[in-house]
């Protein structure tokens, strides 16, 4: 059966927070298991507001270690202790992770209740969560940071004629499915015997903080959602590029170029109160275009075509 997967929007704004936008954060739910990307301040108090409790949540990766994009987890974790989680809580992210995260998670006259598992992890490596990858690319910008791109697995769609027509069960197909051979009452069966063919799994790229990069354009090739840094409007790129980040109409190009399904804006410089010149410039490039807002959610729908 095919995994639910959604988005939520939790903080769209960067650097600092304004009356109507927080600091980035991205939700996303395959199924039961909740993924932050970025927590930045204000995070749990926005999380409160939307349908995720973030007592739920199982794995924090984050982009780098710019205060934006990384302080709220500071309190988010001592919430959580203070609501008696007993789970690991698994938190990821660039060169330097371990240190600065085992320093800041102890700050203070405090000492989480529950076990914290950091890790670092590598540009262009591909990390295995077995309901989901997670691929990685070295972003371009002042420190160490991170894209990251979760994959839903392949699926083969079972043909039931063919199942029945072997005698296997119904109750048994998911065990083919997942493990692409069954032992039944003395046969043993492949998954290629009942396949109707391959449905294809879905994509999504985060970016976090980047210049814009040709080598995203392959990472982020054929994604069903990129949400990718769209800091300013155009007329600002020599210096937000400068500062290690992208406008609107450069990661619209991006969009376009990876023939991605849908792009989402995010990362809005404070200097903007509305994002219309943002989404206006991007739009002429790539039409698909959305601007991302505070708790905005985004089912991606299942592939029904087959391979």
């Amino acid at each position: 059966m095919a995994s639910n997967i959604k988005i939520t929007f939790i903080g769209t704004g960067g650097s600092w927070p304004s009356p109507g936008r927080s600091l980035p954060a991205v939700a996303i739910q395959i199924d039961e298991i909740v993924n932050l990307f970025d927590c930045g301040e204000g995070s749990q108090k926005q999380l409160m507001k939307s349908n995720i409790s973030f007592m739920s949540i199982d794995n924090v990766f984050l982009t780098h270690f710019h205060g934006d994009h990384f302080l709220g987890l500071l309190g988010m974790v001592q919430s959580m202790s203070f609501n008696n989680r007993s789970k690991p809580l698994h938190i990821y992210g660039p060169k330097g992770a371990i240190k600065i995260l085992s320093s800041g998670l102890n700050i203070g006259y405090y000492r989480p209740k529950f076990e914290i598992r950091i890790g670092e992890l590598e540009p262009d490596r591909t990390y295995d969560f077995v309901k989901f990858r997670i691929s990685t690319m070295k972003n371009d910008h002042p420190v160490p940071a991170l894209s990251y791109r979760i994959e839903e697995p392949d699926m083969n769609k079972i043909d039931r004629a063919k199942a029945d027509a072997l005698g296997i069960p119904s109750v048994k197909l998911e065990e083919l499915r997942n493990q692409g051979i069954l032992s039944f009452r003395g046969s043993n069966y492949t998954i290629d015997q009942v396949s109707a063919g391959v449905r294809k799994g879905r994509k999504i790229v985060y970016t976090g903080d980047t210049r814009p990069l040709e080598s995203m354009v392959e990472f982020a090739r054929g994604v069903d959602v990129l949400i990718h840094d769209t800091s300013t409007d155009s007329t600002l790129e020599p210096t937000v590029n400068e500062f290690g980040h992208t406008s609107a109409r450069q990661a619209a190009e991006i969009a376009r170029k990876a023939e991605v399904g849908k792009f989402f804006l995010f990362h809005y410089s404070p200097r903007y109160d509305s994002v219309e010149t943002l989404i206006k410039e991007a739009k002429e490039v790539f039409p698909e275009t959305v601007a991302s807002k505070e708790l905005m959610e985004y089912e991606i729908p299942v592939k029904h075509e087959l391979q």
